[in-house]
């Protein structure tokens, strides 16, 4: 059998812009082509030829949970909690703690946080 790899993640979401913003002004991924040419998709670059693929559409029937996230890395860990900050975005640990950060048993710590639909983020600073 063939090496499986990574290539996307998708993601419903009510406002498609708000999302987008989000997405490119809060977390910093560069949008890239959106290759269907949907009006209703927005496409991301998540590192290493993997993305994020943005959808407009019905998001009453998902059910949300911190144990299902995204999960990003980064080597400057106080930077982004302090751009967190700025833009108004309150973190959790890992249980759901507000204003908490979590450390795991390697010493990375992670916190985690929510988009605009909801969706939990983590942002950690493993391999940094």
């Amino acid at each position: 059998m063939q090496k499986l790899t990574f290539d996307h993640a998708t993601i419903t979401v009510q406002n498609l812009e708000l999302s987008a913003k989000f997405y490119g002004d809060i977390l910093g991924l560069k949008e890239i082509e959106n290759r269907t040419r949907k009006p209703t998709i927005r496409w991301f670059s998540i590192g290493d030829e993997c993305e994020l693929h943005i959808v407009e559409g019905n998001t009453r029937s998902i059910e949300i949970h911190i144990g299902v996230h995204l999960a990003l890395k980064l080597s400057d860990f106080d930077a982004f909690l302090s751009h967190l900050r700025s833009c108004n975005i309150t973190h959790h640990n890992s249980k759901g703690i507000r204003d908490s950060i979590t450390t795991r048993a390697d010493g990375v710590r992670q916190v985690y946080f929510q988009d605009p639909d909801g969706y939990w983020i983590e942002v950690n600073e493993a391999g940094a």
